[in-house]
C-alpha cells in the first residue's frame, strides 16, 4: 500500500489553470478580518509527504504568504497571503515551479461522478489477472521445468507482464517522472525504479535463457500496492464523503422577498444578514436564519441526529441545511452563507484533515528523507555485493529487493490514516475536530473541568413555584412577564399561561419589568429592583420578585435543569480515572445543588473569567492536563487557555472559535465518546509506528544481506502497509456505549427542541 492516494485527478480536465490570471484568482479568495486573503486551490498531483513539503516550502518562501497548509486527503492547498506584497499568480507559479499542476476549485466538480475509483479497480484487475497467471507459470518453473518449457513460460510471462506493468503502473511512473523533472524525490521514485528494474532484469534474463526471472515480483508488487491504494482511497472518501454531503445540502439559490413585496431568485453567496427569504415546504434552509412569519415543522436530523421533526414559528432559529417539511416560512438571514452552520462544520473537518499533529510532523519528516536514504542504501547494496562477490547479477537482484522492501509507505500512512478514520467517526456522532493535534492532546488529559450553566445544565430556567406572597399575585406577575423575552419571564409565561399582558409595561435591561396602572407602579425582577431582600426567604434557587410601589409582595423561584445525561457522563469519566472540576460563575447556593446532584467533589463558584484562568493555571502547575468544557462568553478565555477544549455548537461565537472540538448534538455524552476515541487513536498511532519500525528493523537487513527475493520483498512491503491500514480501521469498532445521542429539551414556547438556538 502506498501513501500516494489519488484524489481529484479524474476531474482536473474540467478545470482551467489560473497561473497568470490575477483577477480570477483574487475573485476566488476570501477576505479575512486582518485584511489578509485566503485562497484554496486543487493540487491533484500530491502523492506523498515529500510533495506536501515541496509545495508548502515553495509557498512559504514568498514574502506575501503568511501561511500555507496542504490537505493530503482532499488534495488541496489553503494559502493565507497579503495582497499588498505580491500578485496572486505568484502563488500558483510557485506551485507549478515544483512540478505540480494547480487549479481553481470547480464547485460542480464534486457533483460529477468520480472516475478515480473505476480507474483504480481496472488497474487492480489488470495487475491481479497478470500476477495470478504469471504466478502459475512461476510455480512450474520453480518446480523444475525443462529449459525449453521454462523459456516458453518466461516469454509468456513477459508478454503478460510488460503491458500489465505499463498500464497498472502509470500512477507511479507519472508521479516519479514529474518529481525527477523538477529535481525532487518522492516515494513513487523508488517504487517505479524497483518495478522497472525488476521488469528489465527479467526481460534480460529471458533473452539470455536464464533459470530465473522476476516478472512475478514486478507485477505482484503493483498488485499489492494497488490493493492498498484502493483501500486508502475508499477510506478517505468515506471520511470526507459526509462533508461533501453537507455541502450539497445548501441550495444553490434562494427566493428573496424585496422591500416592495416583489420576489427575486438570488444566488447563495449573495445572501446577506437581514435579507428576508421565502422557504417553501420541502426546501432546505440556505443560511442560518430566524423565522419572521409562518408555522411549519423542520427536519433537524442533520444537526441533532433526531428524526422527529420540530415545530417552528415566529422567532424560532433555523440552521443552514435543515429541511422545511410542511408549511411556507418567511425567514430573516442572520449569517452569510460563508459563516453558516454548514460552512463552519465543513471548515472544521477540512482543518482536521489538513492539520500538522505532533506524530504527523514526525512521520512527514521521516518520510521526506526516506526516499534518498533508500536510493543510497540500494546503491550501497549493489556496489557492496558487486565488489565483494564479483557477481553483478546477484548485486542487481539484491539492490532491487532493497528498493522494494524499504518503501516508506507504512511509515507515511501511520498517522494520517488514523486521523482520517478518527475524524470521520467523530463526524458521524456530531463532533467536529479542529485539528489532529487536538486529538493527540485529548488522549493525554488527566482532568476535565466543566462550566455549569448551559453545559451541565440546559441553560433554560424552569419555573419552580411561588414561595412568598398571596397566590393570586402569580397571574399578575405572569401578565407582566408576557411583555418580556427574558428567560425567567418566558419560563413563567409557559407555566402560568396568562390571558393577557399588562398595559404600559416596559423592560428595563438588567433589572426587570415595570408597568403603571390605577393600582400604582408594578415591578417584576431582581430583589434590589423591587426593594426586596433575598434574606426574607430561604432557597438555593434563582428568585424573581414582584412589588407594588416599592413594596415587595411576592417571590417566585426558578431553577436551571440538570441535563439528564450529565450524571452518566460524569460517572463514565470517573470510571476512567479522570479528575473532575466544576468551574462556575454562578453563586454557590444554586451551583452547589447541581454539583451535589451530579457528583462533583471539586466545585468552585462565583468565578470570574480571570479566576477560571487562575484555576487552570493551578492545575497546570500541578502537572495536570485539563480538558475544559464550556459554552458561555465568559468561558472563552478558559477554553483557549486549556490544554484542550470542547464547546457545543450553541456556544457564543467567541467560545466556539476558541474550542478545539465542537459537538453539534445537544448531549454531554460527546465528551466521554471523544475521550475514548482519542485514546484509541493514540494507541493506534503508536502501534502503527511500532509496526513500521519493526518491519524495517527486520526486513532491511535481510534484503541487504541477500536473504530476500524481489517477490518476497513485494509481499512483505505491501503486507506492512495493509496491516497499518487495518489497524487504523479498528477505530470503527469503538464502543457504541458512549456514543452521543440526541437529547430532547424543552423550549420557551412549550415545544420540544433538540438543538439550542445559534
Amino acid at each position: 500500500m502506498t501513501c500516494c492516494a489519488p484524489g481529484v485527478e479524474a476531474g482536473v480536465d474540467a478545470l482551467s489553470t489560473p497561473e497568470t490570471d490575477d483577477e480570477t484568482l483574487l475573485a476566488n479568495t476570501h477576505e479575512l478580518k486582518n485584511g489578509s486573503r485566503q485562497l484554496e486551490l486543487a493540487v491533484p498531483d500530491i502523492n506523498c509527504a515529500a510533495c506536501i513539503t515541496n509545495i508548502e516550502s515553495a509557498l512559504e518562501k514568498l514574502e506575501m504568504v503568511e501561511n500555507a497548509r496542504v490537505n493530503f486527503s482532499t488534495k488541496r492547498v489553503r494559502i493565507t497571503f497579503s495582497p499588498d506584497k505580491g500578485r496572486p499568480s505568484d502563488l500558483t507559479k510557485a506551485i507549478v515551479s515544483k512540478g505540480y499542476r494547480t487549479f481553481l476549485l470547480d464547485p460542480d466538480l464534486d457533483a460529477n461522478k468520480d472516475k478515480t475509483l473505476s480507474h483504480l479497480v481496472r488497474a487492480l484487475a489488470v495487475s491481479g489477472f497478470a500476477a495470478a497467471n504469471i504466478m502459475l507459470f512461476s510455480v512450474s518453473i520453480w518446480s523444475g521445468a525443462e529449459p525449453v518449457t521454462r523459456d516458453l513460460f518466461h516469454w509468456i510471462s513477459a508478454l503478460i507482464a510488460v503491458p500489465a506493468v505499463a498500464y497498472a503502473g502509470q500512477p507511479f511512473f507519472r508521479s516519479a517522472a514529474r518529481a525527477l523533472r523538477h529535481g525532487a524525490l518522492n516515494m513513487d521514485v523508488p517504487i517505479s525504479l524497483a518495478v522497472l528494474l525488476a521488469l528489465a532484469l527479467s526481460v534480460f534474463e529471458t533473452l539470455n535463457h536464464s533459470a530465473h526471472a522476476y516478472f512475478d515480483a514486478a507485477v505482484s508488487l503493483l498488485f499489492f500496492l494497488l490493493i492498498g491504494r484502493t483501500l486508502d482511497y475508499l477510506m478517505r472518501e468515506k471520511a470526507r464523503g459526509a462533508v461533501r454531503n453537507l455541502a450539497r445540502l445548501a441550495p444553490r439559490s434562494a427566493l428573496q422577498i424585496l422591500e416592495d413585496g416583489r420576489r427575486e431568485q438570488i444566488a447563495l453567496n449573495e445572501i446577506r444578514p437581514g435579507m428576508q427569504l421565502l422557504i417553501a415546504a420541502g426546501e432546505r434552509v440556505p443560511v442560518d436564519a430566524e423565522v419572521v412569519e409562518g408555522l411549519s415543522e423542520v427536519d433537524l436530523s442533520l444537526v441533532t441526529g433526531e428524526s422527529v421533526p420540530e415545530q417552528v414559528s415566529e422567532h424560532s432559529n433555523l440552521l443552514a441545511g435543515t429541511t422545511n417539511l410542511s408549511g411556507a416560512l418567511t425567514i430573516r438571514a442572520t449569517r452569510p452563507a460563508t459563516d453558516s452552520f454548514l460552512a463552519r462544520m465543513i471548515g472544521l473537518m477540512a482543518a482536521a484533515e489538513g492539520s500538522k499533529a505532533g506524530y504527523k510532523r514526525i512521520a512527514d519528516r521521516a518520510a521526506a528523507v526516506y526516499a534518498p536514504a533508500v536510493h543510497l542504501l540500494a546503491l550501497g547494496t549493489f556496489l557492496g555485493w558487486g565488489f565483494a562477490s564479483g557477481n553483478w547479477h546477484t548485486a542487481t537482484v539484491n539492490a532491487i529487493a532493497v528498493l522494494i522492501i524499504t518503501c516508506p509507505c507504512a511509515l507515511a500512512l501511520a498517522v494520517p490514516i488514523v486521523h482520517v478514520v478518527a475524524s470521520g467517526r467523530l463526524f458521524e456522532h456530531g463532533i467536529m475536530m479542529r485539528d489532529g493535534a487536538a486529538l493527540e492532546r485529548l488522549s493525554e488529559i488527566t482532568r476535565v473541568a466543566f462550566d455549569k450553566t448551559g453545559t451541565l445544565t440546559r441553560g433554560q430556567p424552569t419555573f419552580i413555584g411561588q414561595i412568598f406572597g398571596p397566590p393570586e399575585l402569580l397571574q399578575r406577575a405572569a401578565s407582566l412577564a408576557l411583555t418580556s423575552r427574558h428567560p425567567f419571564s418566558s419560563a413563567l409565561v409557559v407555566a402560568v399561561k396568562p390571558a393577557n399582558s399588562m398595559e404600559n409595561a416596559r423592560e428595563i435591561p438588567g433589572l426587570g419589568i415595570e408597568a403603571t396602572n390605577q393600582d400604582g407602579v408594578w415591578r417584576l425582577g431582581r430583589a434590589d429592583f423591587c426593594h426586596a431582600s433575598d434574606s426574607l426567604i430561604s432557597t438555593s434557587d434563582s428568585t424573581v420578585w414582584l412589588s407594588l410601589d416599592d413594596m415587595p409582595l411576592a417571590a417566585f423561584t426558578f431553577a436551571d435543569q440538570v441535563r439528564p445525561e450529565a450524571k452518566h457522563t460524569i460517572s463514565t469519566l470517573l470510571a476512567n480515572n479522570l479528575k473532575l472540576s466544576l468551574l462556575s460563575g454562578d453563586r454557590e447556593a444554586a451551583g452547589r445543588r447541581v454539583a451535589n446532584s451530579i457528583g462533583f467533589e471539586d466545585a468552585r463558584f462565583d468565578l470570574t473569567p480571570e479566576q477560571k484562568l487562575a484555576a487552570l493555571d493551578e492545575f497546570k502547575g500541578n502537572g495536570e492536563k485539563v480538558l475544559m468544557v464550556g459554552d458561555g462568553l465568559n468561558d472563552a478565555p478558559a477554553l483557549r487557555a486549556a490544554y484542550v477544549s470542547m464547546a457545543p455548537s450553541s456556544a457564543a461565537d467567541i467560545g466556539r472559535n476558541a474550542a478545539d472540538f465542537i459537538y453539534t448534538r445537544d448531549n454531554l455524552n460527546a465528551v466521554p465518546f471523544a475521550l475514548d476515541l482519542a485514546k484509541r487513536s493514540a494507541r493506534a498511532v503508536q502501534q502503527n509506528f511500532a509496526l513500521s519500525l519493526a518491519y524495517n528493523f527486520i526486513a532491511v537487513p535481510l534484503a541487504v544481506t541477500g536473504n530476500v527475493t524481489p517477490l518476497i520483498a513485494a509481499l512483505a512491503m505491501s503486507t506492512s502497509s495493509i496491516l497499518v491500514t487495518l489497524n487504523a480501521l479498528r477505530l470503527r469498532l469503538a464502543s457504541k456505549a458512549t456514543a452521543p445521542a440526541p437529547t430532547t429539551t424543552s423550549t420557551g414556547s412549550g415545544q420540544q427542541n433538540t438543538v439550542p438556538a445559534q
